[in-house]
């Protein structure tokens, strides 16, 4: 719990340093160097190295650094480590495996590169490759890198990844994508769908966010808020054929304790008063904030449609797999709302409710770090580890 509140602690600081426009900003300059400032303005604001640049680099370069080595040098932490493991096992010995093409050939590469099963290495890779596409999501689609960050880090999205390796990959992978949804054209759809379709080579169920979010992408009326709550007690309704579809998106679930156990919308009330928090702070903000920023309205959209989601099947052990492919667009909606805030006291109101609501969140996340369904507590380094883990058991 230490190690990670002092790594929490120091990457914040780091993220602190970090200067960037901001997503509004970003759009504001490229538009006025089209406008006739012309091609020499463009290429001096994206491409001239200064001090800041410099120092921004240094910064997130320490950041990458320091969350990769946390999650590369971990053994044991994660709740389907060791199931990791054994599939990847079986993937390299061509066996059956239920894991997606892509999983696959990178393990069979990675293996095969390094003369054994090494599933540290592998670990280590996706890791890196998680962070490294959250934090370029942070730099160029929020309005704030450090407060972005700053919510990355408390609201657990981070050490969360411990956790569902795959599926953390494909979330950060969409998160990006959201950005050629801001503006529809031919080349951003291009753009848009061979990410998805190339996520899906990893985990096939990134493919529900095709639907949902150009859904969440529409600017919505009270019509539309009538028609998820109709959807909503209809999936309440049918649940055991909604399972069925899950089951197939999820087949290592099938007959699994997973399934046969009852589950209740307690078991996500966290993720639940998140969105209700941050859709609350969105209404109370919607004048300054929402109403003329159609990536702000579309990540409000989000939050709803995953309140709806848990509420209505709360029922299913596989809920929070897609409710994340919509909650995770908080990193930046938090910072989207305090950046457009023009009133000074209204400002600080709603940044230290936020930082206070973050840090209750990451002491909540802590205290049950350790339970079945999270384990990423207690930590453990093969730096000081001497055992292996494999086929679910310990070996010299």
């Amino acid at each position: 719990m230490l190690l990670y509140t002092f790594v929490a602690v120091l990457t914040i600081l780091l993220a602190c340093r970090v200067r960037t426009a901001g997503r509004s900003e970003y759009d504001r300059a490229f538009s006025e160097a089209d406008k006739g400032s012309g091609y020499s303005c463009k290429r001096v604001y994206y491409g001239l190295c200064t001090r800041r640049d410099a120092v921004n680099f240094v910064m997130v370069a320490a950041i990458f650094v320091v969350l990769t080595a946390l999650a590369a040098f971990r053994i044991e932490v994660g709740n389907d480590y060791g199931a990791y493991v054994v599939t990847s096992h079986e993937i390299f010995q061509r066996g059956y495996v239920v894991t997606e093409p892509g999983f696959n050939l990178v393990v069979r590469i990675l293996y095969t590169l390094s003369g054994k099963e090494d599933y540290i290495l592998m670990f280590a890779v996706f890791g890196a490759a998680i962070v490294a596409i959250f934090l370029k999501v942070l730099l160029e689609q929020s309005d704030s890198f450090a407060i972005s960050f700053f919510i990355f880090m408390t609201m657990g999205f981070y050490l969360k990844s411990f956790n569902t390796m795959r599926y953390y990959f494909v979330l950060a992978i969409a998160t990006f994508a959201l950005r050629y949804l801001m503006d529809i054209t031919p080349q951003g759809m291009i753009k848009f769908f061979s990410l998805i379709f190339f996520a899906a080579l990893f985990h096939k169920s990134v493919l529900i966010v095709i639907p949902m979010y150009f859904i969440a992408r529409i600017k919505w009326n009270r019509w539309y808020l009538v028609a998820l709550g109709a959807l909503g007690v209809v999936a309440a309704l049918l649940h055991e054929q909604i399972m069925k579809i899950a089951l197939r998106l999820y087949p290592t679930y099938n007959d699994t304790v997973y399934i046969e156990q009852s589950h209740t919308i307690i078991e996500n009330a966290a993720p639940i008063f998140g969105c209700i928090f941050v859709i609350a702070l969105s209404i109370i903000c919607y004048k300054e904030a929402v109403e003329e920023r159609r990536d702000n309205r579309m990540y409000l959209n989000m939050n709803v449609m995953a309140v709806a989601l848990y509420l209505s099947c709360y029922w299913m052990p596989l809920v929070t797999r897609f409710a994340y492919y919509l909650t995770t667009s908080q990193i930046l909606l938090f910072t989207n709302i305090i950046c457009s805030i023009r009133d000074g006291r209204k400002k600080k109101i709603i940044t230290w409710a936020v930082i206070i609501f973050c840090i209750v969140n990451f002491i909540y996340f802590l205290m049950q770090a350790d339970r079945v369904g999270i384990r990423v507590l207690p930590y453990k380094s093969w730096l000081f580890y001497e055992r292996r883990w494999l086929n679910q058991t310990d070996t010299n």
